[in-house]
């Protein structure tokens, strides 16, 4: 499926993480990437769910996966998944930045601190 939202590919990542939890010192599980203005945010399975917050407040539905090895779309929108054409380097956060992440900001009950 393809997606009527804009999307566009010449707009890099914001950062290498969550920049809201980043600014807060807090933490995320997994990123995602704004497919229109390159935000990074953190997922929903993540305690501040920045992502789906930059969707609401930008009206930006789509987003890509920003995890190595992961290149899918997901339009918040109409809660479905999508595909997409290759967004601006880089593609994922770098591979050896930790889940969760960031290092060091990580609870060791991050477990249970998850949305499900």
């Amino acid at each position: 499926m393809t997606s009527d939202a804009p999307i566009r590919t010449d707009v890099p990542p914001s950062g290498t993480g969550c920049a809201e939890c980043l600014d807060a010192g807090g933490w995320w599980f997994h990123l995602r990437r704004c497919a229109e203005c390159g935000h990074v945010g953190c997922c929903d399975s993540s305690p501040s769910q920045h992502a789906t917050a930059h969707w609401k407040e930008t009206g930006h539905p789509v987003v890509q996966s920003f995890e190595p090895g992961e290149d899918w779309f997901w339009n918040y929108q109409t809660e479905q998944g999508l595909s997409g054409p290759e967004l601006a380097p880089p593609g994922s956060r770098p591979a050896d930045q930790p889940v969760p992440g960031p290092a060091g900001s990580v609870p060791s009950d991050w477990t249970r601190r998850l949305n499900r």
